[in-house]
């Protein structure tokens, strides 16, 4: 879920752009005209440097896990910009820590691609999720909160007992849900910390997908989200880093295995993104009033952006997509 490092260009395109600069200047005052052209306007709303804010932001700290509505900026899940397609009508979801971040922004995609979605979250998270919910009842689909702190095994099989009934099945599990805690050294991580992040990033990411295999059918999905962190760690988040590159192994090994059952499993690794995590202690107050100001965007991106990738690794247009890792780092990050 990364949000933490804040942390090829064709000779053709290079032609074709020489080539439209040399009729623009011989087009001279004529072709200058055309800058306040409605076409121009789109481009640059659509420029990725300045579509959404950049550093510096103001100093803010929460208690873990956070609240995306206390951030200042407010995180864009897209619940005003996602406008659905149907490219998941009828599918069944349950996305854990749907709350918030990516995955409340996959939620709302989801809900308005016409799947029926289930979002996990823990219990000091219920404001954000109510939002969530509501946004998904909105668009007409069916919408389930599971409440709990999943670091225990039997509330992860109840999660998804429970996602099964109310949903009437399941074909999609998004393994979203994870703890980052930001320590400037090793000595500083204690053992009751080590155990929250593990048991949270890897142990509840094991019992929900085992308790989610007899239910999903050929044609299901399973996402993680795993970090850029899995391939470029930080120094100040070393337990955190350790738990997205089993993420990354994890996805990697269970699509060999379930492939043949025609059941994909992705991944997506996200780079430095707006969320809770960063506000509630994944990041130093220095860290974070410049954070993803060192990408090459120059700015941290916001969950909506990542929207489509879940979407993508869902649907069923994407049936050759498996045991793949997509990232989106504002240019900084791998793979």
């Amino acid at each position: 879920m990364d949000e933490s490092n804040g942390n090829a260009i064709s000779r053709r395109g290079v032609m074709g752009g020489a080539a439209v600069g040399l009729a623009a200047a011989a087009a001279g005052p004529a072709g200058a005209q055309t800058s306040g052209t409605p076409a121009s306007r789109t481009a640059a709303k659509d420029d990725p440097t300045t579509k959404y804010p950049k550093p510096p932001f103001r100093s803010q700290s929460q208690p873990w896990p956070g609240l995306a509505g206390k951030m200042d900026p407010r995180p864009d899940h897209g619940e005003t910009s996602y406008k659905g397609s149907g490219r998941l009508q009828g599918r069944k979801a349950l996305i854990t820590g749907g709350d918030s971040g990516m995955g409340r922004a996959a939620a709302i995609a989801y809900a308005r691609e016409g799947a029926d979605v289930a979002i996990s979250y823990h219990p000091d998270e219920e404001p954000d999720a109510r939002e969530v919910i509501d946004l998904i009842r909105k668009e007409g689909r069916i919408a389930v909160a599971l409440p709990g702190d999943i670091r225990d095994e039997a509330l992860c099989g109840r999660i998804v007992a429970d996602a099964v009934r109310e949903l009437g099945g399941l074909d999609i599990l998004v393994n979203n849900a994870s703890r980052q805690q930001q320590r400037q050294s090793l000595l500083d991580i204690t053992s009751e910390d080590f155990d929250a992040t593990i048991k949270t990033n890897i142990y509840a990411m094991f019992w929900l997908t085992k308790a989610a295999l007899p239910h999903l059918t050929p044609g299901s999905a399973i996402i993680q989200t795993t970090s850029e962190q899995a391939y470029d760690p930080s120094a100040n988040l070393v337990d955190y880093a350790m738990t997205k590159a089993a993420m990354m192994n994890f996805t990697k090994s269970l699509a060999k295995q379930l492939g043949p059952k025609g059941i994909r499993v992705n991944g997506v690794a996200p780079g430095p993104i707006w969320t809770p995590l960063q506000v509630s202690g994944g990041a130093t107050q220095e860290k974070l009033q410049q954070f993803g100001g060192d990408t090459p965007l120059g700015r941290p991106g916001q969950p909506v952006e990542l929207a489509s990738i879940y979407v993508q690794l869902a649907a069923a247009d994407a049936s050759y997509a498996t045991g793949q890792v997509y990232g989106a780092a504002g240019g900084g990050g791998q793979p």
